[in-house]
């Protein structure tokens, strides 16, 4: 039986949420959606995750330090960073952070 795939959403943003969550569900693909990493800390999704889509800069914990986090606690998911506040220092802390991607919102999801 074929693993199936999880999408970890972490955005404060609740449209970009909605929005993410509906074009991935298009693709057959299943999400869960938390509007910050506290929210995301909380709850148990993250063991059940294939993937995690973090904006960078939440209100609380940031995306990144969400990613140190989880990535010191031994987790080994993919990580793509997002962000409205693109600059070069940002992009190479998220990459020092360990992304597979990085995405500049807006971005086009169709």
């Amino acid at each position: 039986m074929a693993q199936r795939t999880v999408v970890v959403l972490v955005d404060d943003d609740a449209n970009l949420l909605k929005s993410v969550a509906r074009l991935l569900a298009r693709h057959g693909i299943e999400s869960r959606a938390f509007a910050s990493a506290e929210a995301l800390l909380e709850s148990d999704s993250v063991q059940t995750a294939t993937c995690l889509l973090l904006d960078i800069h939440l209100g609380g914990i940031s995306g990144i330090a969400l990613q140190r986090r989880l990535a010191a606690s031994g987790s080994k998911w993919p990580v793509i960073f997002m962000t409205a506040s693109d600059d070069e220092a940002t992009r190479n802390e998220a990459r020092d952070a360990g992304c597979i991607a990085y995405l500049r919102k807006p971005f086009r999801t169709g």
